[in-house]
């Protein structure tokens, strides 16, 4: 969860999957991340096999119970950390999954912090895992704090709508929901290794959960955590240029240019963001001043200000 409580230098992260692509590349996970627009097979499928799911919504407040219908597992044998500071529930949701997966690679650093948490409670193992510095560093890299502070303005507090990441993903033979604002994982039930195995009880759930929600609500967003796909499609590329099957080829040749074309575009997102433009900006409104441009400007960006807010009441919302 994010709000305006004491975050102890843990900045605020997008729910952008070449954003936690390259925070599992900080950590030593080579599984990558991506965007899913439906829970049908077909989408699914393109991403299998998938390790686990992140849920991104709005927080409206903590509750008792268990979401969805699970029941809360108190003896969960599994990696689970309690989110103990504001900000950190991104990277805290990638580690309530990647501890759990003990077939897939990790880095050094975070091997030696599963182990040196193993067999603490969830608060203290969540104390543990925001205070680890290299970890606070990867998961800043990509959201650096803003340069300009509004601190002693007098400006009045506006209240901002928090938005919280959860994980999803098979253990034991059961689907889970580790959530670091509850006090325990919570168990919804077995699932059938046949056809898509976890993930069809894991739709149920989420479409459950996405159903509580109103008609054309954008208050979520939902990410997959699946293995690389360019070794396979590299692999396989090899294979049928090998046997002349050309036809095999250039479609997996596509597929190929599709990924990398992705990968360049999230590095050149992620470069945006690893960037401070309060120079760039400080220079460009000088320049305006000096050639007189920029009381324009402000004027036109205040009448576009207007019609948004026009608009905006028009549509019954509430102002920004």
């Amino acid at each position: 969860m994010s709000g305006e409580d004491e975050s102890s230098g843990w900045q605020l992260t997008e729910s952008d999957p070449g954003v936690f692509t390259e925070l599992l590349k900080s950590i030593g996970v080579p599984l990558v991340v991506d965007d899913l627009y439906s829970l049908d097979s077909a989408t699914l499928a393109e991403f299998q096999p998938i390790h686990a799911l992140i849920f991104l919504f709005k927080w409206v407040g903590s509750s008792a119970e268990p979401s969805s219908g699970g029941q809360y597992d108190p003896d969960f044998p599994g990696f689970f950390a309690h989110q103990v500071v504001n900000n950190a529930c991104a990277t805290l949701a990638v580690l309530n999954a990647i501890g759990n997966m003990h077939d897939v690679p990790k880095g050094k650093e975070l091997n030696e912090l599963i182990s040196f948490t193993e067999g603490m409670d969830p608060q203290t193992r969540g104390m543990a895992i925001t205070s680890s510095d290299w970890l606070r560093e990867a998961h800043n890299a990509l959201s650096p704090p803003s340069a300009i502070s509004l601190d002693g303005l007098g400006l009045p507090k506006t209240s901002e709508d928090a938005y919280h990441f959860i994980v999803y993903l098979p253990y034991a033979s059961s689907v889970y929901e580790l959530d670091g604002l509850k006090n325990s994982p919570i168990r919804h039930g077995s699932y059938s290794e046949a056809g898509e195995g976890w993930l069809a009880k894991a739709r149920e759930v989420i479409e459950a959960r996405i159903a509580t929600y109103p008609p054309g609500s954008l208050e979520f967003s939902l990410l997959a955590v699946h293995e690389d796909p360019l070794p396979k499609l590299q692999k396989g590329l090899e294979e049928a240029q090998a046997s002349g099957n050309h036809a095999v080829a250039q479609e997996l040749m596509s597929k190929l240019a599709n990924e990398n074309a992705k990968r360049e575009r999230w590095a050149f997102e992620n470069s945006l963001r690893r960037h401070n433009y309060v120079g760039f900006i400080h220079a460009l409104v000088s320049i305006m001043a000096k050639a007189g441009t920029l009381d324009k400007a402000k004027e036109d960006a205040k009448k576009t200000m207007e019609a948004r807010i026009a608009r905006r009441r028009e549509q019954g919302m509430d102002e920004d």
